[in-house]
């Protein structure tokens, strides 16, 4: 049913864990496709153990080139991103395919719901700690308190586990590999999507993936992706992603988001004047 991307970067570790709750918690068989950037940790020798359609570079080429990559060979109408350091739980795929059948188009980004041990601040996550890494997990809490963890469908899905129906993700180019390695790469492919007519982001709250936090980026010299996609849209990000994907927002139905309007959305106007005065001035 669906084509995974996994990028991973010698994170072999998290890999294994992340494809293994693949295997086991999907309802369908799905096609993983494993995009290895360097690989000397073993990944390399792994992922052709494992049986897994895989695309390789010698180094680290970054998220955004490594998703492009996987992509290339995606059988399925439906492209899911997911990161290495992710643990998908048992009916997370069944979520995501009941809320995909009943969207009006094939224009939409759906993303599960991520339990994450700390508290970023993050309104679109559920806080629940059961170990911030492969030797502290627990996963047989995990598993049992999962019921429990659902939450209502929210605005706002920029970021993995995300899935796009095929055509619009070449319709649209994929991940934009200027923002390489890849920070604040989701928001400029929602944004991208918003500019080819998708008005449905929805976060899926009964599809839930354990996450690790920050596993693979953690590591990584990272680009300055928000001034970036300020330079690149003409807004900052946190403008795009408050007002226009409304993200956190509870979700009734299947309500497509409008755009705002200068008037009808308090602290819009002055949001958009500080992302002019940022863009001009720096």
């Amino acid at each position: 049913m669906f084509s995974i991307l996994i990028p991973t970067w010698n994170n072999l570790d998290y890999l294994r864990l992340c494809v293994d709750s693949i295997r086991r918690n999907s309802a369908h068989a799905h096609q993983i496709l494993v995009h290895v950037n360097d690989g000397s940790d073993g990944t390399r020798d792994w992922v052709r153990a494992s049986s897994l359609e895989a695309t390789f570079s010698e180094t680290n080429v970054g998220i955004c080139l490594a998703v492009n990559e996987a992509a290339m060979r995606a059988r399925h109408d439906h492209v899911v991103y997911l990161n290495d350091d992710m643990v998908c739980l048992p009916g997370w795929d069944v979520a995501l395919l009941e809320r995909a059948r009943r969207m009006p188009s094939d224009l939409y980004l759906l993303s599960g719901t991520m339990i994450e041990p700390r508290d970023s601040g993050n309104p679109c996550v559920v806080v629940a700690d059961y170990g911030d890494s492969v030797a502290t997990f627990r996963e047989a809490e995990l598993l049992a308190a999962a019921p429990g963890l659902k939450r209502g469908d929210w605005c706002g899905a920029t970021w993995p586990p995300t899935l796009v129906h095929r055509n619009w993700w070449f319709k649209c180019g994929g991940y934009s590999t200027e923002l390489s390695p890849g920070m604040s790469s989701d928001n400029d492919f929602s944004m991208k999507l918003w500019h080819a007519g998708c008005r449905h982001f929805i976060g899926v709250g009964n599809s839930l993936v354990y996450h690790f936090q920050c596993k693979s980026t953690g590591k990584v010299v990272k680009n300055d992706g928000r001034r970036q996609f300020l330079d690149k849209w003409g807004m900052t990000q946190s403008t795009f992603d408050r007002y226009y994907l409304r993200r956190g927002q509870a979700l009734t139905g299947d309500a497509a988001l409008s755009e705002p309007t200068l008037h009808g959305t308090p602290g819009l106007a002055w949001a958009l004047r500080k992302s002019a005065l940022r863009r001009r001035w720096g």
